[in-house]
């Protein structure tokens, strides 16, 4: 057992200490590493996106058809229920058009040796995800041909099959690091309160010792950890902000694929997550020390 001189003394050397900084820059820094792999789920899940919507059939139509048949034809896949309904789900593509366009990409005029153009008038129909797996689009491809004045159907099978697989491995990936790294940052978190709180183990008893209710000595502690949780949050969702506005200026491309409601709404949880893990370590940490004995603080 100490002296009562070596308990004052240690105690007056221990009461109103914390480490305010370290506490949070470690909250900061565990929240902005999850911060910047939340926004790289986001651009990958809206890459993804793109590239889905990109994902189209070609619906070749056979010659000689009148303007009135080609009308026909674009209101029977329009009635589709594989048929995207964003806009432009359905592009018609006219054969000179596409003539312009292959001499374009190519720089070499067919129609010079051929003497004419054998390209024909196509529709591009956008299909929509759920219709995107080999079973729905080999379906989707004779039921088309069944259409009268269509020639033939056609779409990248391979491209497709290489989307879909690509897409389940890289979900997987992610929802086992996402819980890996958020396990991770919640044990940073709760540790580092945890030490901190070891510096006030003393005031804590020296309230108890007075006659102070359990919730009279959590609540400063409490209100504490709000107060850190949001600076942290603050500092964090700050910093991604600047890394995300350097690298937009940077690679101008990110801008296609940003969602800025998805990336408010990761900022507001990086705000969220740390008042509440904060709070609920500091909670813990206060009920441990206001349950041990003089001889445990020590």
């Amino acid at each position: 057992m100490h002296s009562e001189s070596t308990i004052s003394k240690y105690r007056k050397k221990k009461l109103g200490s914390y480490p305010f900084v370290s506490v949070v820059f470690s909250i900061t820094l565990a929240l902005f590493v999850i911060g910047v792999f939340g926004a790289l789920v986001i651009y990958s899940k809206e890459l993804e996106q793109t590239v889905r919507d990109n994902v189209k059939v070609q619906v070749f139509l056979k010659s000689q058809l009148t303007s009135e048949q080609i009308k026909q034809i674009e209101k029977a896949l329009s009635a589709k229920p594989f048929v995207s309904k964003s806009a432009n789900s359905l592009q018609f593509v006219s054969k000179e058009e596409a003539a312009k366009q292959f001499i374009r990409e190519t720089g070499e005029d067919f129609k010079k040796f051929l003497g004419e153009n054998p390209l024909r008038n196509a529709y591009l129909v956008k299909i929509d995800q759920a219709f995107h797996n080999p079973a729905s689009l080999t379906k989707i491809k004779n039921e088309v041909e069944q259409i009268p004045g269509v020639f033939q159907v056609y779409y990248v099978e391979n491209v497709i099959d290489s989307i879909n697989k690509n897409v389940t491995k890289i979900g997987l990936v992610l929802m086992g690091l996402v819980a890996l790294l958020l396990v991770t940052i919640v044990l940073l978190i709760n540790n580092t309160i945890r030490l901190a709180l070891f510096s006030q183990r003393f005031l804590i008893r020296s309230m108890q010792l007075v006659g102070a209710k359990r919730w009279f000595i959590q609540r400063p502690f409490l209100g504490r950890a709000i107060l850190h949780g949001a600076i942290a949050g603050s500092i964090a969702s700050a910093l991604l902000l600047g890394l995300l506005s350097l690298a937009t200026k940077r690679i101008e491309e990110l801008t296609l694929i940003q969602n800025n409601d998805r990336l408010v709404l990761l900022m507001a949880s990086l705000l969220l997550m740390g008042i509440v893990v904060a709070v609920a370590s500091t909670y813990r940490a206060v009920a441990k020390y206001l349950n041990l004995s003089l001889d445990e603080l020590y």
